[in-house]
């Protein structure tokens, strides 16, 4: 199997005198989608912040395509290819769909801003993402969660990143708008991006996830095959049932 996209060898991150991250090995590959899974305080959030530059390791080795790198700043993340959408969006509900997508990377001619050309780019984006492709210039506070939410995943895409961190995407979504994004991310897979989800539904993870990681208390507690694991196999590793679990698991598991 070629190089991961993205490894993590025994990345430690500390708050003070808490250790909220010990010795984290993580391997996330092009066209994979790997769930992060842990109960709150697990640590994942932190990791996420770890990979997109917002917080750096204090130890450990970061491997791209099997080069060490070292990501201490957003932009050095994105400078590799890593696209982040946090569970917040951190979208602006005033503005359009258009301005949302280009905010801060505004398209210019001539010194002034290419309306045309940005809302070319955007139909452009969405229609590659989804069937129901909302009104460009609908205010973003009008949209749906679920048209929120592909809207934050589009302007992700902007700079074509090869490795996208999804933090969340389908919290307080309903049914048919839960089914969209999940279609949304078969489609990210199946263009060769790696995908990180984290996400507290196990039947999302089920559905969508090639392999599954468990956090707790901020450690590394099992690696899952989600084709082959039962859920209570890993439902009993986020809640501590199975402490340790990578020791035994990871040799039981090519490539991880």
């Amino acid at each position: 199997m070629s190089a991961p996209l993205l490894a993590l060898h025994g990345v430690c991150k500390r708050y003070g005198a808490v250790e909220v991250l010990e010795d984290i090995d993580l391997e996330i590959h092009a066209g994979q989608v790997v769930a992060l899974l842990g109960d709150n305080g697990a640590g994942k959030s932190t990791l996420i912040k770890v990979i997109s530059g917002v917080t750096p390791a204090d130890r450990g080795v970061i491997e791209w395509e099997g080069r060490t790198v070292h990501i201490r700043r957003p932009n050095d993340a994105r400078d590799l290819g890593i696209a982040t959408v946090f569970q917040d969006l951190a979208l602006c509900g005033n503005l359009d769909v258009v301005g949302n997508l280009f905010l801060g990377r505004e398209i210019r001619r001539f010194g002034f801003l290419d309306e045309m050309e940005m809302e070319r780019r955007t139909l452009q984006l969405l229609e590659r993402l989804t069937r129901g492709v909302p009104e460009l210039r609908a205010p973003v506070v009008s949209l749906s969660s679920g048209q929120r939410q592909t809207v934050a995943i589009a302007r992700s895409l902007l700079g074509d990143p090869r490795l996208l961190l999804l933090d969340e995407p389908t919290a307080a979504l309903g049914l048919q708008q839960t089914t969209e994004v999940m279609d949304l991310v078969d489609q990210l897979r199946d263009r060769g991006l790696g995908v990180l989800l984290i996400s507290h539904n196990m039947g999302d993870v089920k559905a969508l996830a090639d392999r599954a990681a468990v956090l707790r208390l901020g450690r590394n507690n099992g690696f899952f095959d989600v084709n082959t694991a039962s859920q209570e196999q890993i439902i009993s590793s986020i809640t501590g049932a199975t402490e340790n679990a990578p020791h035994r698991q990871a040799h039981q598991e090519a490539g991880w």
